[in-house]
């Protein structure tokens, strides 16, 4: 097989890849969807709200937690603008990876996480990845390349809005929630308690839809990351180093809340219906094969 075909064929297998990734995303949207439009109906049909109202509420409550979120991941960092001056290499890179994309340059910055890692927030046109100094002194230049890619595939898909806005709709069921215990209890300090207890329940089962659309989101970055750079090979071993880095280390400086942004993020047993990555050792097959 020559060059040409064989890059045909990849580029055949992602996007049949993308395509049931996408049909995936679209049940779960549907699901979360679904859980918003019921709460709506009841904000409407029962509390008399108007539309205008309640769709512009939503918007605006989604939107804080946008802008909190991003500012609260920056912050538990302790990120700092990484100057071109001390990176050019690292610039270079985004800049040539940004370009071929067809997104802007994000802005750039390092922080000190205690282990190898990386994230993005931001939007298209308004993007940030940060980067770790204990990632840059440990992966070379072509993994350095393939984790640069998987952030700005985040960027380019929208992932983080889309995180915020699945976030947000658990909020809202989760407040609605309480309020239904609230008004039709006793409003004493028991029913108090219990609207709390409800409205946490009502937002971990409602997460539950809202990590297995950032774990489908992962694999399309991954593979966006490898179409990007030309091979997936960079970006396995990066997630091979990272993995190790993370289970030797003993402090990390990554919040559970910064940890879902991150490039790398596991879990074990159950706790992988509420983990926000797919197994590390999965994604790393996907890479390669």
């Amino acid at each position: 097989m020559d060059h040409r075909a064989y890059t045909a064929a990849v580029r055949e297998i992602i996007v049949m890849s993308h395509l049931g990734l996408t049909l995936r995303m679209a049940i779960v949207g549907s699901i979360l969807f679904g859980f918003y439009a019921v709460v709506a109906a009841v904000a409407i049909g029962v509390f008399g709200l108007p539309l205008w109202l309640v769709l512009l509420g939503s918007i605006a409550f989604v939107g804080v937690q946008y802008k909190i979120g991003k500012w609260a991941a920056l912050r538990s960092v302790g990120a700092e603008d990484l100057p071109e001056s001390q990176a050019p290499e690292v610039h270079r890179q985004v800049e040539s990876l940004a370009n071929d994309m067809g997104i802007d340059k994000p802005r750039l910055m390092i922080a000190s996480m205690g282990v190898p890692n990386a994230f993005a927030v931001g939007r298209k046109g308004a993007g940030t990845v940060v980067v770790s100094r204990e990632l840059l002194q440990r992966l070379d230049s072509d993994e350095r390349a393939g984790v640069l890619a998987h952030e700005l595939a985040h960027i380019s898909n929208r992932d983080v809005v889309m995180m915020v806005v699945g976030q947000g709709i658990a909020s809202i069921v989760a407040i609605a929630a309480e309020w239904a215990v609230l008004l039709t209890g006793e409003n004493d300090l028991s029913d108090f308690f219990l609207a709390v207890v409800v409205g946490q329940i009502t937002q971990m089962l409602v997460m539950v839809f809202v990590f297995a659309i950032s774990r489908y989101r992962e694999y399309v970055a991954d593979s966006d990351a490898a179409d990007a750079i030309g091979s997936g090979e960079p970006l396995a071993r990066a997630l091979e180093k990272i993995s190790r880095g993370n289970e030797r280390a003993r402090d990390s400086g990554v919040t559970a809340e910064t940890n879902a942004l991150c490039i790398f993020g596991d879990g074990t047993g159950l706790g992988r219906l509420f983990a926000t990555h797919p197994p590390i050792e999965k994604r790393i097959n996907r890479l390669r094969n």
